[in-house]
């Protein structure tokens, strides 16, 4: 298989995704829109829903069902999971409709309670995987907005186990799993791993903090990690999986956390072997967090130079003239599951600078639109000997398939 490795200087240079990000069209602002919400562009929206495929795709695997719930609810619902009393500042007011009062909402997490209890659940379901692609509304101050990585409206990868306390620390590992496997097929590096307790205050709702701090402990069992009094949610601890932009500032993309809290505020059952019913615990689990902060990452550790699965254009075809523009359609014609596009303007040189991100650019002269061939360019700057057509574009998708 080919590989389609970034330079060797993007190895350990890290890049600002604020500009580099505008300069390679991924995403922008407008002040009509307001400050923390960024549009996609074509290219960024390319990545991000690769990135999404990505995520369901392991997550399926992983025995994970997809849901979908609404981005609105009504303020008794935050009012009884918790987040009104100990998150309100960091929400949206409420919006009178109707003689109720909605509110956008900071969290997934009293969604998914929802689902769990609409029916009755028994001990064989459990654990029980909920996953979600969802968006949620954090009221961010002005000050602290920044690009991708902190902004207003949040598209969440997040997940909720319901499952029995037995379960409940392989269901931790297990989580922790997936997000270093993520990490590895994203080329992404924790920069430490974080127990987030509870610290002096009141922020933090009564219950069984020791139990839900000693899975997390177990879970972690093998790993290095800091303990960090006054991060944990009001509901439970939490795992941080830490990161750090090109200063070194540090950020939250994953997250494991346990709560006992939520399921006893929504009433959460299940009948057990014995007959009777017992509540279950709550996981909550995010593999790349926010996929907006996930992508700020992914430009910063790579400089847009993103593994070939990943890139907005996998395939650039450079016809050497107008003489070879008819083959290179043809050739265009056969890429429709590549995300492949057509350079035909502009001197060889420039179109190759200009394509110098794109994991493959193919150089189509008068011998390769003779013999059906193509001559394959790495991003590495390497150059492949020439191939009938097909093979070079069924080792392309080779390459490029989803981890």
């Amino acid at each position: 298989m080919w590989s389609s490795a970034s330079p060797s200087t993007r190895e350990s240079t890290m890049f600002d995704h604020h500009q580099l990000g505008r300069e390679l069209g991924l995403f922008g602002t407008d002040p009509l829109i307001g400050a923390g919400l960024p549009y996609w562009l074509p290219d960024g929206a390319t990545v991000r829903h690769s990135l999404e495929e990505y995520v369901r795709n392991v997550e399926r695997r992983a025995g994970y069902r997809h849901v979908h719930s609404p981005v609105l609810a009504k303020r008794e619902l935050y009012e009884l999971s918790g987040h009104w009393s100990h998150y309100r500042d960091d929400m949206y007011p409420p919006m009178d409709v109707g003689g109720e009062q909605v509110v956008l909402r900071p969290s997934l997490c009293p969604h998914h309670a929802l689902i769990y209890r609409s029916r009755g659940r028994s001990y064989r379901e459990l654990p029980l995987r909920f996953a979600e692609l969802g968006a949620m509304y954090r009221a961010e101050l002005s000050g602290v907005l920044s690009g991708l990585s902190r902004v207003r409206a949040i598209q969440l990868n997040d997940a909720h186990i319901f499952c029995t306390l037995d379960q409940a620390e392989a269901e931790a590992k297990a989580a922790l799993a997936l997000i270093r496997r993520a990490y590895d097929a994203l080329g992404i590096k924790p920069a430490r791993y974080r127990l987030s307790l509870p610290g002096p205050g009141g922020k933090y709702v009564s219950g069984d903090w020791e139990g839900a701090v000693a899975i997390l402990r177990s879970a972690l069992d093998g790993l290095p990690y800091d303990a960090a009094e006054g991060e944990a949610a009001f509901y439970g601890p939490k795992i941080d999986v830490q990161i750090a932009d090109g200063a070194g500032r540090e950020s939250t993309l994953s997250t494991v956390q346990v709560d006992f809290h939520q399921p006893a505020q929504f009433g959460l059952e299940y009948v057990g072997a014995d007959g009777a019913k017992h509540r279950p615990v709550m996981l909550h689990r995010s593999i790349i967090g926010s996929v907006e902060r996930a992508v700020a990452q992914l430009i910063e550790v790579h400089g847009g130079a993103f593994p070939a699965w990943l890139a907005p254009v996998q395939l650039r075809l450079l016809p050497l003239s107008d003489a070879e523009l008819p083959y290179a359609r043809e050739v265009l014609d056969r890429c429709d599951d590549l995300r492949a596009e057509l350079a035909p303007d502009g001197s060889l040189g420039a179109r190759i600078r200009d394509g110098r991100l794109v994991p493959y650019q193919a150089v189509i002269g008068p011998r390769e639109a003779a013999a059906g061939q193509l001559s394959v360019r790495l991003r590495d700057g390497r150059r492949l000997d020439a191939q009938p057509v097909e093979d070079a574009l069924a080792s392309i998708r080779e390459a490029v398939r989803r981890p």
